[in-house]
């Protein structure tokens, strides 16, 4: 009994270990952009190189996985602050809601421009990011058609095509907002998504009556 005991604490150490290591890869991304260094991360986690090596012993492997789970607030995050919201309507708003940066400062929104800037020289961070893409896309198509199921949308286009217009206008407010625009930020820049919203789906969608909290 003491002995699983004891295996299972280690276990949880090194995945709290691991968990400390990807937020502080991510902070160092934030701060010094895709080409990091080794100290720089080792320097965000308080741990010397060594220390972090033991972990991942290759550092793309470190940068990848903190990157991939950066991406999970847009999709997996997202899929779960509405799995308890019947109506298909707020449904939709509250997704359109959590897809923007919470303001300049946003590390995490910071980190997804950089990984942009470089995709086109690193084709794993180009999969990385078009998966995403396509992720969203799903999403917001099963989204689109459920209201239509419900006989509460009535598309203007196919569920395909506005399901991608909208993850491109996250995307493109998304920068102007990290860009520090002096009047997109991100409430106006999602009145600005949902109005698109409300023409492609020919329903009044709305803010919700308590705001979003941010993350």
């Amino acid at each position: 009994m003491a002995k699983t005991t004891t295996k299972q604490a280690d276990a949880r150490s090194r995945a709290s270990r691991r968990a400390d290591l990807l937020a502080a890869a991510q902070r160092a991304m934030s701060v010094h952009g895709t080409q990091v260094r080794l100290n720089q991360v080792a320097e965000q986690a308080g741990l010397t190189s060594g220390a972090v090596l033991y972990h991942f012993p290759d550092l793309q492997d470190l940068l990848i996985e903190a990157n991939r789970a950066g991406m999970e607030r847009f999709y997996d995050e997202r899929l779960r602050a509405i799995e308890g919201v019947a109506d298909p309507a707020e449904r939709l708003v509250l997704t359109i809601l959590s897809g923007l940066p919470t303001g300049k400062d946003d590390e995490e929104v910071r980190l997804l421009c950089a990984l942009g800037g470089e995709a086109a020289r690193n084709t794993v961070y180009a999969v990385l990011l078009t998966s995403l893409f396509d992720r969203q896309v799903t999403m917001y198509q099963q989204l689109l058609d459920a209201g239509v199921a419900a006989d509460m949308f009535h598309l203007a286009s196919s569920s395909l095509d506005i399901a991608r217009n909208l993850v491109a206008l996250e995307d493109a407010y998304g920068y102007r907002i990290m860009a520090g625009h002096p009047v997109l930020d991100p409430r106006a820049s999602a009145a600005l998504i949902l109005d698109y919203a409300r023409m492609a789906t020919g329903h009044p969608l709305s803010f919700p009556a308590t705001p979003v909290k941010a993350r």
